[in-house]
């Protein structure tokens, strides 16, 4: 069993950093799934749900702007991804990791650079990692209308930057983030 992992929101100046890891059965085509930053937004909504469907498992771990300000991005990616690993079921015997940075757990692994590109596996990982994180900023976009978060998904446009300036941050910010304080 192996599972791929990726995350997303390493670079929002807002929200979590959510991480996902997807187990694919041998053989299994996921038509149009690949590194969820080359598809379109409806694209990944898609394959989102047809990587649900043909996954043998899928975990997704939620890191809280507090953690990410208390720790750091890089531990808090890796506890993500943790998270989200300690969610499959079955326990995958070996993980496909996109980046540089192992993963905190005694189950081997293989770190790739740009494994979104390299590994189904792993480009499943990104596309439900980056469809829940973006649910997730729509959903703080309701509470904290004036950042644009269902536009900007917490990344540091122009808009949600002149926002911060006018109104202070948010309580989904992430204090220790340049821009925001």
């Amino acid at each position: 069993m192996i599972a791929g992992v990726d995350e997303a929101g390493r670079g929002p100046l807002a929200g979590p950093v959510v991480a996902a890891a997807v187990i694919i059965p041998p053989g299994a085509v996921l038509e149009g799934v690949k590194d969820s930053k080359q598809m379109r937004e409806d694209a990944r909504e898609g394959a989102f749900s047809l990587i649900h469907k043909e996954a043998l498992s899928v975990g997704i771990g939620v890191v809280s702007h507090r953690f990410i300000d208390q720790c750091n991005i890089l531990k808090a990616s890796l506890e993500a991804m943790k998270r989200a690993v300690s969610f499959l079921d079955p326990r995958p015997d070996f993980i496909l990791v996109d980046g540089l940075h192992a993963i905190p757990l005694s189950i081997p692994q293989k770190r790739l650079k740009g494994g979104d590109q390299l590994s189904l596996s792993i480009s499943a990982a990104s596309v439900v990692a980056k469809v829940y994180r973006d649910r997730i900023m729509r959903a703080f976009h309701r509470q904290f209308p004036v950042y644009g978060f269902g536009n900007n998904k917490g990344y540091g446009t122009a808009k949600h930057l002149d926002a911060i300036r006018r109104f202070g941050p948010a309580p989904i910010h992430r204090r220790s983030f340049k821009g925001v304080c």
